[in-house]
């Protein structure tokens, strides 16, 4: 992760948030709450039942981390009074730390852990009012997922969910179904022709949502 792809990622989540509710900063919605279920949720695809056969499915634990990304984002930028630069300065400050979490007392260090256990850790540490980037980091990694591969995940997520506020999808007059194709599905056609290391990935990738839309 660099900076710029923090401070992305920040505004877009601020930008959303405050689409769905201008005061979300002081509201007091429990996003660490949230961020527990999804750990649970991604506990759940991955497997950890000792007394039947499971089978790790990969690719929803990816979506699962990515979820937790979006309420990890928001937590910051609350623990920072709605300060993105600040909110920006912490998680690197967190990422940058050493590869050791303390829970209960106990000192864990995160390269000794399977995937069941960082994402109890996760879900533990939620339950206790904390966020650790350094811990999704590592979980990330452990599931075969890189700060690039999340951000990319986490932007084109982010700008679908920002263009169907802002086409009705809360009045519920949004049209989801774009010439037979579910919206999701034209998204992931249009990222695949742009460059996520660009700057202004998430700007272009709206502007050829709202070309595509139009059209309908």
């Amino acid at each position: 992760m660099n900076p710029a792809q923090a401070a992305t990622m920040l505004k877009l989540q601020d930008h959303l948030n405050s689409m769905i509710n201008p005061a979300w900063v002081t509201s007091g919605s429990r996003f660490l709450r949230a961020a527990f279920v999804e750990s649970a949720e991604a506990l759940e695809h991955h497997g950890w039942k000792w007394w039947k056969k499971q089978t790790i499915d990969l690719p929803q634990v990816q979506m699962e981390l990515v979820d937790i990304l979006h309420f990890y984002l928001s937590h910051t930028i609350v623990q920072a009074g709605g300060s993105i630069e600040g909110a920006a300065a912490e998680l690197m400050r967190d990422l940058a730390g050493p590869g050791t979490v303390t829970l209960d007392g106990a000192a864990r260090e995160l390269a000794t852990l399977d995937v069941p256990e960082l994402l109890e850790l996760i879900g533990g540490l939620a339950v206790c009012g904390r966020a650790s980037f350094k811990v999704l980091e590592r979980t990330m990694t452990a599931c075969e997922m890189g700060w690039n591969d999340a951000y990319t995940q986490y932007v084109s997520k982010n700008v679908l969910n920002l263009f169907r506020q802002r086409h009705g999808y809360k009045e519920g007059t949004y049209i989801k179904i774009w010439n037979g194709e579910e919206d999701n599905v034209v998204l992931a056609r249009l990222m695949s022709a742009l460059d996520p290391a660009q700057a202004d990935f998430a700007d272009q990738l709206l502007d050829q949502l709202e070309q595509a839309y139009a059209k309908l």
